[in-house]
């Protein structure tokens, strides 16, 4: 009864896609709710998750020469100011610190949205010679962005993430690593997070705030929508005309550097709930799942334990738990089956009887016999075959939920029958985009390619397409 009551609670996601999330979020014991809205405590399992997404791409950074730094908290408002179209995207999300104890500052202080004017104030002491470039810096730390409409993961005021920032002593070298970082996200999307993405360039209309070139990741959703999943953005020498960082170049000439800004967020944690959770709860990609393999005895005997332990030692590559608690065996396999454990293996008295256990995999929720002496072998082969069938399965959704139209009444109408992404011919006009988003509540998600039509919506002659829809 308890295990049904447990599954009762997750709301199908079929019926109510919004409520099905984050019955999925509380159920799975990924977090709580904080005291300010629109914060969040990461509960262990939840924070661990983001853990183990930090040691793959930090590894992968190390690899480009990104060393890691941190940046304070507070910015000053005089500092702030200093660019102006980042300050006007930001403006209406700065939180503001205007007293400590009683005393009112002389400035206000801004918790920081994002770190560009802290670093490009900290390069301009660093950078004198082209000598000093590269710098390549990446933090992983916490912004706010006060929201007004919160979800667990996917917005809220205070989230975790990491910001890259570099300067070059020229723009090839710049967008080079632009673009290097972007192929980072987007493989450590497709091959860790068994999410598969769309790699493109964003619009005018919907590029960061300062940036001369903004490139993103888009991916797909269980229900059509798309999540802007990494970003990467060139900056050229916007910030450092603003800030005035030069550099004496080779012939002794000063030139302003050329910079770059790239991160991801805790809101891929909201990416892997949406694309890969059933009604079941959770189903984890194996690289970044707390518990990779999960044991569970049916009953504590000594001939049990010992077993236990050989396979402990033999699948020692694998982050792997055994359910010690005095929990119901059924409550034990409801647990790991909503916290979206990959590979689940079960043991008792009859098992051992016959020699084997019992294994499941919880995208297939099966159960298969597997003989001692094939454990291993069998693990190993079943949580690569996971992975690629979690891959599979959210590449078949993302390719059943991506449309073409040519006119704006093709797009309504592709639109009014569900949600997905629409590729179309756009003129790239930033009133055009906000007119679009304006009548369909949609925007840009993306530029797919360079090809001469029709706009789709204000019909002059277009030279892009762009794909188009709904978003988180």
């Amino acid at each position: 009864m308890a295990d049904n009551k447990k599954m009762n609670l997750i709301t199908p996601r079929d019926v109510d896609f919004a409520k099905w999330y984050t019955d999925v979020v509380k159920n799975a014991g990924l977090i709580d709710y904080g005291h300010v809205k629109g914060t969040i405590i990461f509960k262990p399992y939840g924070y661990a998750i983001w853990e183990n997404i930090q040691k793959i791409l930090d590894a992968e950074f190390k690899k480009l020469g990104v060393e890691n730094v941190y940046f304070p908290l507070l910015i000053p408002k005089s500092l702030l100011l200093k660019e102006a179209d980042h300050v006007e995207g930001f403006a209406p999300e700065l939180a503001t610190v205007t007293k400590v104890g009683d005393k009112t500052l002389e400035e206000e202080l801004y918790i920081r949205p994002t770190s560009e004017v802290l670093i490009m104030t900290h390069f301009a002491k660093e950078v004198k010679s082209y000598r000093d470039l590269p710098l390549i810096y990446n933090q992983w730390t916490n912004v706010m962005r006060w929201e007004k409409t919160t979800r667990p993961f996917l917005r809220t005021s205070e989230f975790l993430w990491q910001e890259g920032h570099t300067i070059h002593s020229n723009p090839e070298e710049a967008k080079n690593l632009t673009l290097k970082m972007l192929e980072v996200y987007a493989q450590f999307a497709e091959t860790a997070l068994a999410i598969p993405v769309i790699r493109g360039q964003k619009t005018e209309h919907e590029k960061f705030a300062g940036a001369a070139e903004t490139y993103t990741i888009e991916s797909i959703m269980y229900d059509g929508q798309a999540l802007q999943s990494g970003t990467s953005h060139y900056f050229g020498d916007n910030f450092t005309k603003a800030f005035d960082i030069k550099f004496q170049n080779n012939n002794q000439k000063e030139e302003y550097g050329y910079t770059t800004s790239w991160g991801v967020s805790t809101r891929l944690i909201g990416a892997i709930i949406m694309t890969h959770a059933d009604d079941f709860g959770l189903v984890l990609p194996s690289a970044v799942s707390p518990v990779q393999v999960q044991i569970i005895k049916i009953k504590d005997t000594p001939e049990i334990n010992t077993v236990v332990k050989d396979i402990q030692t033999n699948l020692n590559q694998y982050r792997l738990f055994v359910d010690e608690t005095d929990k119901s065996f059924g409550y034990k396999i409801s647990e790991a089956e909503i916290k979206g454990v990959p590979i689940r293996i079960e043991i008792g008295p009859r098992d051992l009887e016959n020699g084997c256990v019992t294994i499941s995999r919880r995208d297939l929720r099966n159960k298969v016999q597997v003989k001692l002496a094939d454990i291993v072998d069998y693990v190993n082969t079943e949580i690569v075959a996971y992975d690629a069938a979690l891959f599979a399965t959210a590449l078949k959704n993302s390719e059943a939920k991506t449309f073409q139209a040519t006119t704006m009444s093709e797009y309504q109408t592709i639109l009014a029958k569900g949600n997905g992404i629409v590729l179309v011919p756009f003129c790239g006009d930033v009133k055009c985009e906000a007119d679009v988003k304006q009548k369909t509540a949609t925007n840009s998600r993306c530029i797919k390619e360079q090809k001469k039509g029709k706009c789709f919506n204000c019909n002059k002659d277009s030279e892009l397409m762009v794909y188009f829809g709904r978003a988180y």
